[in-house]
């Protein structure tokens, strides 16, 4: 179970503290996840929950500003989530109390983590799509259990911890060089910042959400997962 304990959270250099109240696991029959509401002073935070039974290992996979558990490239959280379990790797979707604000956002990924970390997990993989790259990025500052970011489509602003990254987080960077909403320029300008490990794949002719290369996203995003999260079973 979550500790109700004060979890402080750094955004942009100001430190929040966050107090969970109460924690519940609801079963939904006939789907490959149970919903957990973290309920905190600052609201409820929900996700869905793909457990792997006794693994270690976990990944939290966070959307943009579309809110909901909204999702790029063709399904790719609800087809990892329920993938990844069969690696050993335990996987969680949150879903943003207030989807275009970094700050509270950051705070529904960390609860997402801790959550994770009171099921035995102990080494956290953090996926973002769009505003969520920034958010991985500003969450896994927080994490000390965090060994692999995946930033989809990410925007520049927020992304200034990558630099502290290096050497303890493995960082995939993945954009379309065809994005409409945000250029490509902004993944290249956060891996040039971002330490190693770090890989950088632009996809020709895909667009913001990379519907037109979800294929070869999925294997690359797996891939980069399973290579660098510890105890995942290839």
């Amino acid at each position: 179970m979550l500790e109700t304990a004060a979890i402080e959270v750094n955004v942009d250099a100001t430190s929040i503290e966050v107090h969970p109240t109460d924690v519940r696991r609801l079963p939904q029959a006939g789907e490959a996840y149970d919903i957990v509401e973290i309920e905190t002073d600052r609201g409820t935070t929900t996700c869905r929950y793909y457990e792997a039974a006794g693994a270690g290992t976990g990944v939290v996979m966070v959307g943009g500003t579309g809110g909901g558990f909204d999702t790029p490239a063709r399904d790719l959280y609800p087809r990892l989530a329920q993938d990844l379990p069969n690696h050993r790797i335990s996987a969680l979707r949150v879903q943003y109390r207030h989807p275009k604000d970094l700050v509270e956002s950051v705070i529904d990924t960390v609860l997402g983590t801790r959550y994770l970390e009171s099921q035995g997990v102990s080494a956290v993989g953090l996926v973002g799509h769009s505003l969520g790259g920034a958010v991985v990025i500003q969450a896994a500052a927080n994490v000390p259990a965090a060994r692999v970011v995946v930033a989809i489509s990410t925007q520049t602003t927020g992304t200034e911890p990558v630099v502290g990254l290096a050497g303890r987080a493995a960082l995939l960077f993945l954009h379309g060089d065809n994005d409409p909403v945000l250029p490509h320029r902004s993944s290249e300008d956060v891996y040039r910042r971002a330490g190693e490990p770090k890989r950088l794949v632009i996809y020709e002719g895909a667009g913001h959400t990379l519907d037109e290369t979800a294929e070869s996203l999925y294997v690359e995003v797996k891939a980069w997962l399973l290579k660098h999260l510890p105890g995942a079973v290839v």
